[in-house]
């Protein structure tokens, strides 16, 4: 398998380093030209990860984002998802022909509010069983530390999901297989405005009883949504307090690294969201996604109280104390 990144981000970066220290050779796709020189010169990426130092042996990297899909079998997209119909919208209609593509996005195309393979189906006519995703729970923070960290790929066809985990595997590194492409998807969606609001409630100062009341209650939240976005195709017994699924959502709510819950937590504290999001310099996936997931709940209806209420927050001016005073009496 030949792999092309595409991104240049702190999670694109950490998979970068994944896939070169287990000995895979990468393609690499990185927007801005100061970077490819500094990766080059520096054997770093200076902007995100900056002490994770790379075998520049292993690298091609390239702006050209047609030479890097052209060269590879296996696209791995890792471009936030506010930015994914901007980089390849003036892609030919068939540059992802024969290729496998692994979704690294956290969250939802706010455009036409669909996930990545509904916009690759779409416009590039991907086939949803050439369509995985790989992800946590896993901060790119902590790759870069080399801490022992776990990656699921997910897929309907398990046997190429097994082969593209195999190549990601290395001393820090575990790899998992899951079959509910879909599902979970839209739990790391879900997770990422549930650890926005953990965020706000640690600005608002509520302790660490009430935040583990909040997170149970989320992840039954979860487990409601899910049920009815799952895949005809994934296994009818899915374990939805796998790694995948509950794991990721309490290491989204804990970790100090999660960019979710200091958006959150500035928000708790008095920011506005707008003054917020300027002072994280960084894109929270949560953010729009919690406006996606409101839109997409007005067809299917699924009871999911507190994601409703942190989209007032975020989206229609709702005070982050009365909006947690209402989570307060939802809360078992």
């Amino acid at each position: 398998m030949q792999f092309g990144i595409l991104g240049g981000g702190s999670w694109a970066t950490a998979l970068a380093k994944i896939l070169t220290d287990s000995g895979e050779n990468i393609y690499w796709y990185v927007r801005n030209e100061n970077t490819i020189i500094q990766l080059n010169q520096r054997r770093h990426n200076p902007h995100y990860l900056s002490n994770a130092y790379f075998d520049i042996n292993r690298l091609q990297l390239s702006s050209n984002l047609n030479y890097v899909i052209e060269s590879c079998d296996v696209i791995v997209v890792a471009i936030p998802s506010a930015y994914v119909h901007q980089t390849l919208s003036a892609l030919n209609k068939d540059a992802f022909k024969d290729k496998k593509i692994i979704s690294a996005i956290k969250g939802i195309l706010p455009e036409k509010n669909q996930l990545l393979n509904d916009y690759l189906a779409e416009n590039f006519k991907v086939d949803l069983k050439d369509y995985f995703t790989v992800l946590g729970p896993c901060h790119a923070e902590e790759v870069a530390a080399e801490k022992l960290s776990y990656l699921t790929f997910s897929g309907l066809d398990a046997g190429t999901a097994k082969k593209i985990a195999g190549c990601f595997k290395t001393e820090f590194i575990t790899t998992l297989i899951n079959p509910d492409v879909l599902g979970v998807q839209y739990a790391a969606i879900l997770k990422n405005i549930y650890a926005l609001g953990a965020g706000i409630a640690h600005g608002l100062e509520y302790g660490d009883n009430f935040l583990s009341v909040y997170i149970a209650n989320t992840a039954n939240e979860m487990v409601r949504f899910l049920r009815e976005v799952k895949h005809e195709e994934s296994n009818a017994d899915l374990n939805y307090a796998a790694s995948v699924y509950l794991g990721d959502l309490l290491v989204t709510c804990y970790s100090l690294y999660s960019r979710n819950r200091m958006l959150g937590n500035m928000i708790g504290k008095g920011y506005s969201v707008k003054a917020a999001q300027l002072e994280l310099g960084m894109v929270a996936e949560g953010y729009n996604a919690s406006k996606c997931i409101h839109i997409t709940n007005e067809t299917l209806k699924v009871n999911i109280p507190v994601a409703d209420i942190i989209y007032g927050i975020l989206w229609q001016q709702l005070q982050p104390a009365v909006g947690f005073e209402m989570i307060e009496g939802l809360l078992v």
